[in-house]
């Protein structure tokens, strides 16, 4: 239904965009008048908190998820979110080749750092943080929502002061996210979350009982779906129990019915239409020990607890019996009812509501005890008009099995002619459960149907007995007209008669009348109009949507790679500083590993341990290789194994948080250089979604999480006291993180300096925040390559990152290939000799 909503939507605001070209110009109008007296301070900085935290605030919540063990969720929303982006894209192609004019004008306006460019019609980066954080579930979750929220409105804020979106590229881009959520959603399905039978067995003996057997008890289907499934469980000693059980799965039954009359009604509180488990426990659990307390017979809660994370159980002592619809007309008798009134004044007496007082809640045991049950759609503290339908609900499923003279009796006798009388303004169809109103229609079916064969057979008599009365003498032509039309009178008056005759003896009064003629009786004086409890009906609501299309359809009609030409042209001056920035990186590379170290290492030591991890890379995957080279190395410098490995540890977590936040920073000023829009740009989603698919597909894979996560485990093993004493040495710590974003600047300086070596002049407009974005994602996918060096993924990922950042391909190839000949192949050999020279010294 979500998924039909937003395409409904959709299609929506696309013909608004396309029919009201003067709406949708006019406000566009009014929003850049409104906007141009914000501060640029606060523009600018709305701009860099909104361009930082939508990025970082799906990452976040992804490890939040992941700590809780909810990858699934987590898998749901990076599909989500790779189709969301797909259809960005495919969105913006269509808007820029084939759609009308006046769509193209709604959804796009010239840039303000070009005017013979357009802005994009759908944000790329925001349709999949949409459509990522559905996916998995964030409206259900307060904090991260209201996170999330004031981040997009930041973002749409900061878009639309600085001119660069249209709101209904704004609300389209929404849409878009929010429709391919939920169409990811209903496509992937949901997981079986009911407990197992060894679950619920399980879950009892964590309380403390030992359970033998539990069996299922079928029970009729309720009106909301929702009651839980019940267990009949014996245990080896003592009395057997009954459990309730409830998951996700009831939580979500009855959703669009609750909706529903929550819209309808009102005055009549409704418990809010998706609960999470630990509020319906809470909720069935105060109702259960409320209603003991007020002195009704309810069965008594004795334990409570979780059926792992998406199930929760209640457990009662058994009660036994039958209920109120299953015993025979015989077995009611007074005192019976007289006992239900009983139970129903004690919980009136506290304000305790029971809202479901059908014949399937009134359980009588054994002994003629009479119990209520199913209190969890109830509330406490309720209100006059609740405690009042109650009554009202209670006297007509009672009356609908002993009639309405001995419903109303009974309830006069307990509650008292005032109670009862108070309750008529309530006694219609819309303020009763679903069951009672369908048990209400059925009745007035058979009625109408005893009435419609009345009326044929009273007029199939009475024209047998006007025929049976015509003469059978001869007759001329004329007299014979005259005395058929005569008897053709005759014939429509006897039936006439004789259908207000049988429609009389026929006619019966619905229970609900009967019930208000009894009550009257009693109490002449009762109020008898009935109470406004509908808001909305079903055709106010049909005719408010015609009239509202009517007036806008109204109102819209009113208003390829040659290297050796390459290298003869190459700029050796930008060839030199690719190699001095390369050599450079090997400093800042033992810099962030000292830093993390207390204890005195030298540091020209460190940096020829660095370019001896140059030829351990080529043997050996880059983030393993390096990792037990940098361990070993301080274990021989006189650190203690425990502590190197912590140290090393450090460094590496300290170097993926440098790297998400570089990376998060380079993708806004990738957005930013060429124009102030505030936005990631193409590259940095694409680049993230990537890495994203990436990690979902290693977790899918047995053999490689198990590897991933052996090798995390041992890495980050004693970290955090490590950083403890690292911390007692701030001059240690800002060492460490100086080394590691000058590391990261060499890089990216060096990636850059080969670009421009091969096409300065071309490459004049080109960002190095550009630059840094690619770099940055070529070494992720490095690293998470289970090759020597990342080869062939690293190669792969630069060369088609520099020709997405506008970089061409006869130049983007060669200046790959010379960055890597630069930072992989050329420093093989000096590392195979710093390395034979460190193991000779005993160093390595």
């Amino acid at each position: 239904m979500r998924l039909l909503v937003g395409i409904l939507a959709i299609v929506v605001l696309l013909a608004i965009a396309a029919f009201a070209h003067g709406t949708t110009s006019g406000l566009e109008q009014d929003i850049d008048k409104g906007t141009d007296q914000a501060p640029d301070l606060l523009i600018k900085v709305a701009g860099l908190v909104a361009s930082i935290g939508v990025l970082l605030v799906p990452v976040a919540f992804a490890i939040e998820r992941l700590i809780k063990r909810d990858g699934l969720r987590i898998a749901d929303g990076v599909l989500a979110a790779v189709l969301a982006h797909g259809v960005t894209l495919a969105t913006d192609l269509w808007v820029a080749k084939g759609a009308p004019d006046s769509i193209q004008d709604a959804l796009t306006k010239p840039s303000p750092a070009d005017l013979h460019a357009f802005t994009d019609p759908v944000h790329g980066y925001l349709a999949p943080v949409i459509a990522y954080m559905t996916a998995v579930g964030m409206s259900r979750r307060p904090r991260w929502r209201l996170v999330l929220f004031v981040v997009l409105l930041l973002d749409a804020f900061t878009m639309l002061v600085t001119g660069y979106t249209t709101p209904f590229s704004i609300l389209l881009t929404v849409l878009i996210g929010w429709a391919v959520a939920y169409g990811t959603l209903y496509a992937v399905g949901s997981p079986n979350v009911r407990p197992t039978g060894q679950t619920l067995l399980a879950g009892l003996r964590h309380v403390g009982f030992r359970p033998v057997s539990a069996s299922r008890e079928e029970s009729p289907d309720s009106e909301h779906g929702d009651r839980g499934r019940r267990y009949f469980v014996t245990l080896e000693d003592g009395p057997p129990l009954d459990v309730t059980v409830i998951d996700r799965e009831q939580q979500a039954q009855g959703f669009f019915y609750r909706v529903w009359r929550r819209l309808t009604l009102r005055g009549i509180t409704q418990r809010r239409s998706l609960q999470s488990l630990r509020q319906a426990l809470e909720q069935e659990a105060l109702l259960a020990y409320a209603a003991i307390a007020a002195g009704a017979n309810a069965p008594k809660l004795i334990a409570t607890s979780e059926l792992g994370p998406d199930a929760v159980m209640l457990v009662y002592e058994h009660t036994g019996g039958r209920s109120l619809d299953s015993l025979p007309d015989d077995a009611i008798t007074d005192e019976l009812l007289r006992d239900t009134w009983r139970q129903v004044r004690a919980l009136q007496s506290r304000r305790i509501a029971h809202r479901r007082l059908a014949g399937d809640a009134v359980l009588v045991d054994r002994s003629g005890t009479v119990i209520l049950t199913d209190l969890r759609g109830g509330e406490i503290a309720a209100g006059d008009l609740v405690l009042r339908m109650d009554i009202a609900q209670l006297l007509t499923a009672l009356g609908l099995r002993v009639g309405a003279e001995r419903a109303v009796a009974c309830a006069v006798e307990i509650l008292g002619p005032d109670a009862v009388a108070d309750c008529l303004p309530l006694l219609q169809p819309i303020a009763l459960t679903r069951s009672t109103r369908g048990t209400l229609r059925k009745l007035a079916r058979e009625r109408s149907q005893r009435e419609r064969e009345a009326v044929l057979e009273a007029s199939r008599r009475s024209r047998q007995a006007v025929r049976a009365e015509v003469p059978e003498e001869p007759r001329t032509d004329k007299q014979a007209q005259k005395q058929e039309k005569q008897a053709a009178k005759q014939e429509r008056q006897a039936e006439k008669q004789a259908i207000d005759e049988a429609l009389e003896q026929a006619r019966e009064e619905d229970l609900l009348t009967q019930i208000r003629h009894q009550v009257l009786l009693i109490r002449p004086t009762a109020p008898v109009e009935p109470a406004q409890l509908e808001r909305i009906r079903p055709r106010t609501l049909i005719s408010f949507i015609a009239g509202a299309i009517g007036a806008y359809f109204l109102l819209s009609q009113l208003t390829h790679v040659e290297f050796g030409t390459l290298f003869q042209e190459a700029e050796w001056g930008w060839v030199a500083a690719a190699v001095g920035f390369s050599a450079l990186s090997y400093f800042a590379a033992a810099m962030s590993l000292l830093g993390f170290v207390p204890e005195r290492v030298p540091f020209l030591r460190a940096v020829a341990a660095q370019v001896a991890g140059s030829f351990v890379k080529i043997v050996a995957p880059a983030a393993v290789g390096g990792v037990a080279l940098n361990t070993r190395f301080l274990q021989r410098s006189g650190v203690r194994s425990g502590l190197a490995v912590a140290s090393v540890g450090a460094s590496q977590l300290f170097g993926l948080g440098s790297h998400i936040l570089l990376l998060l920073v380079f993708g806004y000023l990738t957005g930013t250089e060429k124009t102030p829009s505030f936005t990631p740009s193409r590259t940095v989603i694409a680049g993230l979604l990537s890495v994203a698919v990436l990690v979902l597909v290693v977790t899918a894979i047995p053999f490689l999480r198990k590897f991933v996560v052996t090798r995390v485990r041992s890495l980050f093993a004693g970290v955090v006291p490590r950083m403890l004493d690292v911390l007692q040495r701030p001059q240690k710590l800002l060492t460490g993180i100086g080394g590691m974003l000058l590391l990261t600047l060499m890089f990216v300086l060096c990636l850059d300096a080969s670009v421009r070596a091969f096409g300065n002049e071309e490459m004049a407009t080109l960002s190095l925040a550009s630059v840094a974005v690619v770099f940055l994602a070529g070494n992720a996918l490095g690293s998470a390559a289970p090759t020597p060096g990342g080869v062939g993924a690293v190669e792969a990922t630069l060369t088609f990152g520099l020709i997405a950042v506008g970089v061409p391909k006869d130049v983007a190839a060669p200046a790959v290939l010379l960055y890597r000949l630069l930072t992989l192949w050329l420093p093989v050999l000096p590392g195979w000799l710093f390395f034979n020279h460190l193991t000779r010294k005993g160093l390595l």
